[in-house]
């Protein structure tokens, strides 16, 4: 039984089958030790038992009743009919925002783990850093989500699997991924001290995720400081 029960509960069908199943027995007389029997020669029994299943049934009201729950959520909420309606409430849990995507970044974007520190203010300090650096992630996030969710607005080339994709909710790592390209190059002429600043020009998806950003391009081209004086 605690076999048959193992089984059912690894595959999620408790309450759903019934099995049945036999004892089967075998009994075989043998003398003890080696050679020829004799009838005063002492005898043993091995008794042999075994289990079969003889049949499983489904449990057809079991089965129906768990069916009908399939697809199914359950949503709790506060907020009465006349604030949310289903659909609504429905639309506002999928846009939650999920505490565990801060962990998930902290571990697999600014990668906490390992600590290569060991002093207690160090790995305090380091963990700061970090969390930090997780704060800016959400917040852009979040500011550009809203900028676009405001004016019903979309932007392209986010998705480099399908750069016609376009989307209304970027994550702050694939708007970082669209200035991977950028490069500020800086030439100092050896026989004066002139340096010259050659930033790559901003594309339209660039400029758009700045401004909406509300930091504007002009903060980028302030990099590019031509002919200035060390």
């Amino acid at each position: 039984m605690e076999a048959i029960d193992h089984v059912l509960k690894a595959q999620r069908v408790e309450g759903l089958l019934s099995v049945a199943w036999e004892k089967q027995s075998e009994r075989h007389t043998q003398y003890v030790g080696r050679g020829r029997g004799s009838a005063s020669r002492q005898k043993r029994v091995i008794k042999k038992i075994r289990y079969h299943i003889t049949r499983i049934a489904r449990q057809g009201d079991a089965i129906a009743a768990i069916t009908q729950r399939f697809g199914w959520k359950a949503f709790v909420t506060n907020a009465g009919q006349k604030r949310l309606s289903l659909h609504e409430a429905v639309l506002c849990y999928r846009n939650e925002y999920r505490i565990e995507r801060l962990f998930n970044r902290l571990k697999s974007r600014v990668h906490i783990a390992p600590l290569f520190v060991k002093l207690n203010d160090q790995i305090e300090g380091l963990t700061y850093l970090l969390t930090l650096g997780v704060r800016v992630l959400t917040v852009m996030e979040f500011v550009l989500r809203r900028s676009l969710q405001k004016d019903q607005a979309t932007l392209p080339g986010l998705h480099p699997e399908n750069k016609t994709k376009m989307t209304d909710t970027p994550t702050a790592e694939r708007v970082l991924k669209a200035f991977a390209d950028v490069s500020l190059t800086i030439i100092q002429h050896t026989a004066g001290e002139d340096i010259l600043r050659r930033l790559t020009p901003l594309s339209g998806l660039q400029e758009a995720i700045l401004q909406r950003l509300g930091l504007g391009t002009h903060l980028y081209r302030q990099l590019e400081i031509q002919n200035m004086r060390s």
